[in-house]
């Protein structure tokens, strides 16, 4: 899709916002969780998962 390089399907956004809220409490913080939702998704950068 035109203008939409780098983006991820809604689904994929979906499924990382609720990993990060079960796997929080394993996590000394909100990032280290975003870290490692971001590694189980393949997805190249823990920001990526934050925003």
């Amino acid at each position: 899709m035109p203008g939409r390089h780098g983006q991820y399907p809604p689904e994929l956004r979906e499924r990382a916002v609720r990993l990060v809220a079960e796997c929080r409490p394993d996590h000394a913080s909100e990032w280290d969780a975003m870290r490692s939702v971001a590694e189980k998704l393949g997805i190249g950068s823990t920001e990526t998962v934050r925003k």
